[in-house]
């Protein structure tokens, strides 16, 4: 193909995930507007009804949330976009379709806190809220984007990796990298793999609709096709009816927990650079990486043995993934847009010490303040 044939866009953050949303085969967003994804809500209102879709403007995030909920389940692909104090209302609705097992996408564009915080202003505080934001135990997927590029990929991989597994998936986003304006090449979408849910063929009397597989996912049909089931937030059985069973009980947290925990090794994903040889490594997500990666490569033109790691995925943690690329490190850095909320989980994968580079003023993590600490 021709440079004249590329489809080259200038993109922010926002505009890519709403255009990777459209790709991936979202037809229904809820939300309510607030700093800084509000972007995402304005361009799909537009978007969506050119496309058959559906975009409203709920009251706050909680209806938001549960207006996406009912949507994957009449079987629309369905996400929400917000920030941190939205994201906070979210989280009981989030465990419901944790527990129901029911897929869409949730943007959180982070931004200063707690509270109100600052509203314009990034920030990298919700990395524990993402994984244990809802109460319980229970599984979560949380992807950490650091490029406007990255931002589209990831997007349409979320969207995959809920369909797949059948779990809200959490997208991390930052104030940067969500208006940072960059050249995005846009695929042919005939090229991208896209995943949808997978349905059942059984006939309405022998569907059960959360019977246990290979893989842990339960078969899926939406509502409306004549198939009678029962769907609730309690402790179920397979009919999806609530029970106090201990074994049934056990027997559906573990699953719920597993179908994530044992596929780990097809969701996680590190970007590297320079880490054969290695001393020093920065371990950085979102747009600290931006920062981190400018100084790995300004040292490497040095000559200093400096390696790069991006987690993509944050949750599942890769902390094996990175313990095995780091074993023979002098030192290890962790810049972060918070007080060492990744720092910690690197420690105990590593089971060393780490050095953090933290800041919560509402600033992004310059490479000046990696080289301070190098």
């Amino acid at each position: 193909m021709n440079r004249n044939q590329l489809n080259i866009r200038l993109m922010s953050g926002n505009e890519a995930c709403a255009e990777a949303a459209l790709i991936a085969g979202m037809r229904f967003f809820a939300g309510y507007p607030i700093t800084p994804s509000t972007e995402i809500a304005e361009i799909l209102s537009r978007r969506l009804p050119k496309v058959k879709g559906v975009f409203i403007q709920m009251e706050d995030e909680i209806a938001s949330m549960a207006s996406v909920i009912g949507a994957s389940l009449a079987g629309v692909k369905s996400m929400t976009a917000t920030s941190g104090p939205g994201f906070s209302l979210m989280q009981e609705n989030i465990g419901f379709a944790i527990m129901a097992e029911i897929p869409c996408v949730v943007v959180n564009v982070q931004r200063g806190g707690p509270s109100t915080g600052l509203p314009t202003n990034p920030a990298q505080g919700d990395v524990m809220q993402a994984r244990w934001g809802t109460h319980g135990d229970h599984p979560a997927i949380v992807v950490a984007p650091g490029t406007v590029n990255q931002v589209f990929e990831w997007t349409i991989k979320a969207f995959n990796l809920s369909e797949y597994y059948r779990i809200p998936v959490i997208m991390l986003l930052d104030e940067i990298v969500s208006h940072i304006n960059e050249k995005v090449i846009l695929p042919d979408p005939s090229s991208l793999a896209i995943i949808n849910r997978k349905h059942t063929t059984k006939m309405p009397g022998e569907y059960i609709p959360y019977q246990n597989n290979a893989n842990m996912v339960p078969e899926f049909i939406e509502f409306g096709l004549g198939y009678h089931y029962h769907v609730t937030g309690l402790s179920h059985d397979e009919s999806g009816f609530p029970t106090n069973t201990p074994g049934i009980v056990n027997k559906l947290i573990r699953r719920l927990n597993d179908k994530i925990e044992k596929h780990r090794h097809q969701i996680i994903k590190l970007k590297t650079e320079f880490v054969d040889d290695a001393d020093t490594f920065i371990i950085a997500y979102g747009s600290t990486a931006r920062s981190a990666h400018f100084v790995a490569r300004m040292n490497r033109a040095k000559g200093i043995k400096i390696g790069f790691i991006q987690p993509l995925v944050l949750w599942p943690f890769p902390g094996k993934e990175i313990a095995d690329i780091v074993k023979n490190a002098k030192s290890i850095i962790v810049p972060e847009m918070n007080l060492g909320q990744l720092s910690h989980e690197i420690e105990c994968a590593c089971a060393r010490p780490v050095i953090s580079v933290n800041r919560v003023d509402g600033n992004m993590i310059t490479p000046e303040d990696i080289l301070e600490r190098l």
